[in-house]
């Protein structure tokens, strides 16, 4: 989802000064989804990674996938 793309209505105070925001519940909840996604990835962030190669052969081994 890109910014330009969200239905925002804006609140605004007597001076024209936005102070709040309303979305339609299921854009909020995507907003909340990929902000815990972030914060997932940023956590992990220093995880060793290991190949397709290796995640291949695991699945295999492991009976999840078949050659």
């Amino acid at each position: 989802m890109e910014i330009r793309d969200l239905q925002a209505q804006y609140v605004t105070d007597e001076n024209g000064k936005k102070t709040a925001v309303i979305l339609p519940i299921e854009e909020f909840e995507e907003l909340l989804e990929d902000l815990s996604d972030l914060a997932v990835l940023a956590e992990r962030r220093e995880e060793p990674t290991i190949s397709l190669e290796e995640v291949l052969e695991r699945l295999k081994r492991d009976g999840f996938l078949q050659d």
